[in-house]
């Protein structure tokens, strides 16, 4: 009840921080106190679920009407309810758009990267380049590894790592993106490889926003450190999933 009862507060002050800012009618308002800063902290949050629509100007700017008369209390300019059954829909269109957009230019990217000297293009798709041999065992899709990461966009924005705190991470290849554990179970302990990854062997369809766009081509650069003991648990989550596994 009480987490519940702090993401309504959220969104309440969110929507609030929201009104204020149109209302102000400036491109930019002041960030001079803790609170007005949480509150923009709160308005970033909630932009998160918002980004991998492409929202045009225009649509921001009718998103943003909404919120402002709903939290005024003003006359509504269309039935909500009317429009219910519409909103999935139109949700469903702009992430298959979206989706449809980025795998494209995703295997445009991957065309190029597979021409590249030492690639190795698998059944699956994935592409994989050992970068420096290990010379211990390799892993097996039901082991625990310890290794270091970086992973990336196909422009180059670095999307989750390891390295930013410089401590190795655990993951149970069996939780992970099938992407990860195929190029993994390809290594030897002590090697560094890297993958690169089509949208069906990472987050389809749906991405890792906000992140990571639905269809996106991703890649890591692994570090294979040690074949942990049976039974050690993994962080919880896999590589790109929106968290940052810095300890």
């Amino acid at each position: 009840m009480k987490a519940a009862t702090s993401r309504r507060v959220s969104v309440v002050l969110g929507l609030a921080f929201l009104v204020s800012a149109l209302a102000a009618g400036a491109a930019e308002i002041p960030l001079d106190t803790e609170d007005q800063k949480t509150l923009y902290a709160v308005g970033l949050v909630m932009a998160h679920r918002f980004t991998t629509l492409d929202l045009s100007d225009a649509e921001l700017a009718a998103l943003i009407d909404g919120l402002a008369d709903g939290v005024r209390g003003e006359p509504s300019r269309v039935a909500a309810s009317e429009y219910q059954s519409k909103i999935q829909g139109f949700l469903r269109q702009r992430l298959s758009g979206l989706a449809e957009r980025e795998a494209q230019a995703g295997k445009e990217f991957r065309d190029k990267v597979s021409a590249e000297p030492g690639a190795v293009t698998t059944d699956s798709g994935l592409i994989y380049f050992e970068l420096a041999a290990g010379d211990g065992p390799s892993p097996v899709a039901t082991d625990s590894v310890l290794i270091h990461y970086h992973g990336k966009l196909r422009d180059g924005t670095v999307f989750d790592s390891s390295r930013r705190s410089d401590e190795p991470a655990t993951f149970v290849l069996a939780k992970v993106v099938s992407c990860f554990s195929e190029g993994l179970v390809r290594m030897k302990v002590g090697g560094k490889s890297r993958f690169v990854c089509p949208p069906e062997l990472a987050y389809r369809d749906v991405g890792s926003p906000p992140k990571i766009r639905p269809g996106a081509t991703i890649e890591f650069e692994v570090e294979l450190l040690e074949i942990l003991p049976e039974g050690t648990a993994g962080t919880g989550h896999g590589p790109g999933d929106g968290h940052d596994h810095d300890h």
